[in-house]
Formats: structure tokens, C-alpha cells, sequence
């Protein structure tokens, strides 16, 4: 009985992340359309069949049967209209306002996630070392780390929050790294700070962290300027991923898709709701990111097509452009399909 509550939890909590992520982002072309005077002829959350469906005004809302994205259905959006209310017929600056708003939303989602995440703990962590372990080496050598140390970098990169030097401790190759710290009101490079291996399995080798931080209490001031922190941290933390990525340092096959995803929240239901509240925020960020990517079929690549045409004063032929987006759809489908495969044969 206790398996099929979980079960059951786990399956709300993963259609909950979806549908926040999915309807926030279609909020946002959504209200954005309305208010720039476009004709929104459909709002759905999912993709493929209808399961319900009703109409107010002009629009029609509808809810499909696979919980794997949504759109805004807009006059003029993809075929030649006459309507004076058309996408087509709006000035370029409110059609880039249009695409531009479901990762804007995507963004104030993840940092008013953050904001209840942070708000409802009982300290804000520092950067700030409180104490070392008993075996701790990174408090001996030549360059060593102290107690009162705040960590500013890591290997030349600004640390904003205590996640920032775990972030970087996995892209450590050695034993040690460059730190740069605030020591007695001013800031120390230690060279050479050193600490000892793990043995990770599946991910390889990292260092190992040897040392404690103090706990911040909490203000309201200091909360919001730490959920701007996190939510710059974690938005950068996704962009040197995606880096790595194209550069080869990660394989391809360490991204996850769908199946992926739902393992990931499983997880984070079983930590507790503020694992599942973090994994919410880095989600919808992540989906503000790729959507900006200039990717044909994406927003970016909308988005792109649009900045050529407020640099030109003309826009492309819509045929040539509606063209590129499908194939640039057919090539994102074979990769979901790809790393959706990839993410089964991990589960076995």
C-alpha cells in the first residue's frame, strides 16, 4: 500500500513540474500576444489529441494527451493571413516581444521557486569556511585554506553561492585548484590548495570537500539578493553545461530527456520537498535557456529570423523560413527520440 501512495506521489509531483513549466512558458506568448493586439486562435497545454477542450472570446483552451510541451496557436502564425490581427501583420518589435516571453516567464518562475526555497530555510549557506574535517588536507601545504575564508573563485570563475564551488569541484582535474578568497577584509590567491580524491563510480574522479560553512541568518533583503545569486548561478551553471557539451568535455550521451527528467524528480521527491523545489527551479530555467538557443524550430531561431528582419527592414520569405523551422523540429525530435533511448538503456 505504501508503494502505490508513493508511486502515486511521485506521478503527481512529475505532472505538477510539467504542467508549471509547460503553462507558465505558454503563459507567457500567450498574454504577450493578447496585450500586443494578436489573435490567439488556441492555448494548449500538450502535445498530440485533444482531451478537453473549450471556447471564451476567440480563443480555444485545450488540454492534449502527452505532457511533453504546449503552444499558443496564433493568427497568421505559420500561413498567410488577411486578418488585420495576424501575427504576420504586427510590428517586428511585438512579434520579438512574443517570442521572447515564455523564457522570460521561464525565468521569473525559477526565481520565484528560489525565493520559497530559500525563504523556507532555517539558515542561507555561505561561502564562508566555519571548520575543517579531521582529516582535512586542504588546510595544510603551501597555500592553505583557513578558517573565515570566504571562497570568491575557483580555477579563475566567480563562485556567487556555495553550489558555484561544488559546480566547479567536479570540473577539477587533479587534486587542486586556484582559489581566490577574502581573507581579513582582503582578497588572498592561494595558488595551489589541495585536497584529496573520490571515487565516484559512474562520474569518475572528484576532489573531496574537507570543510564546513557557516549558516547566514536570514533577512528579507538577504534572501532576495540571495535568490538573485542562485538564480544567476544556476542559469550560468547551464550554459557551461551546454558548453561542455558542444566543446566535448561531457559526452552527448550525458543529456537527459523525458524518461530522464521523470527519474530525476522521482529522486527529488524521495529528498523532500525542497530537492523537488530546486530540481523545479533548474527545470524551467534550463527550458528559459534551450528555448533562446538560436536553433531553428526553437524560439531562439524565431527569434533569430526576426532580428534579421529588424536589421534588413524585410522580412524573409515565409515559405524559405517555415522550411528551415520544420527541419530544424524534425532534428530535435530525432535527439529527444536518441536521448530518450539513451536514458532507458541507463535505467537497465
Amino acid at each position: 500500500m505504501a508503494g502505490v501512495f508513493s508511486f502515486v506521489v511521485k506521478a503527481l509531483v512529475v505532472i505538477l513540474i510539467f504542467g508549471a513549466v509547460i503553462l507558465i512558458h505558454e503563459l507567457g506568448h500567450f498574454l504577450t500576444a493578447k496585450k500586443c493586439g494578436i489573435k490567439v486562435n488556441e492555448f494548449a497545454i500538450g502535445m498530440g489529441p485533444r482531451l478537453l477542450k473549450f471556447g471564451k472570446g476567440e480563443t480555444t483552451y485545450s488540454l492534449r494527451a502527452f505532457p511533453i510541451g504546449g503552444f499558443v496557436s496564433m493568427e497568421g502564425e505559420d500561413e498567410d493571413s488577411q486578418d488585420p490581427r495576424s501575427f504576420q501583420r504586427a510590428s517586428v518589435w511585438k512579434r520579438i516581444l512574443v517570442t521572447a516571453a515564455g523564457a522570460v516567464m521561464n525565468f521569473i518562475l525559477g526565481f520565484l521557486v528560489l525565493l520559497i526555497l530559500l525563504s523556507s530555510m532555517e539558515l542561507l549557506p555561505s561561502r564562508m569556511i566555519a571548520d575543517f574535517t579531521d582529516d582535512a588536507v586542504s588546510n595544510q601545504g603551501a597555500s592553505p585554506l583557513k578558517e573565515g575564508d570566504e571562497i570568491l573563485s575557483v580555477n579563475g570563475r566567480r563562485c556567487f553561492i556555495l553550489q558555484d564551488v561544488y559546480y566547479e569541484f567536479t570540473r577539477i582535474a587533479g587534486d587542486s585548484a586556484e582559489f581566490v578568497v577574502k581573507r581579513d577584509g582582503e582578497n588572498v590567491v592561494l595558488p595551489q590548495v589541495t585536497f584529496k580524491i573520490q571515487e565516484v563510480t559512474e562520474a569518475g574522479n572528484m576532489i573531496q570537500q574537507d570543510f564546513f560553512i557557516y549558516g547566514l541568518q536570514k533577512t528579507p533583503l538577504r534572501v532576495l539578493g540571495e535568490t538573485c545569486s542562485w538564480t544567476m548561478s544556476y542559469s550560468r551553471t547551464i550554459i557551461l553545461s551546454l558548453m561542455d557539451l558542444v566543446t566535448g568535455r561531457v559526452p552527448l550521451n550525458a543529456l537527459s530527456g523525458p524518461v530522464g527528467i521523470v527519474q530525476a524528480i522521482s529522486e527529488a521527491t524521495d529528498g523532500g520537498y525542497q530537492n523537488v523545489l530546486s530540481l523545479l527551479a533548474l527545470f524551467t530555467i534550463n527550458l528559459g535557456i534551450f528555448n533562446l538557443l538560436p536553433i531553428p524550430g526553437l524560439d531562439g531561431g524565431h527569434l533569430l529570423f526576426l532580428l534579421i528582419e529588424a536589421i534588413r527592414r524585410k522580412p524573409i520569405k515565409q515559405k524559405y523560413e517555415a522550411f528551415i523551422h520544420m527541419a530544424g523540429l524534425a532534428l530535435l525530435m530525432g535527439l529527444i527520440l536518441l536521448v530518450t533511448f539513451w536514458d532507458i538503456t541507463k535505467l537497465f
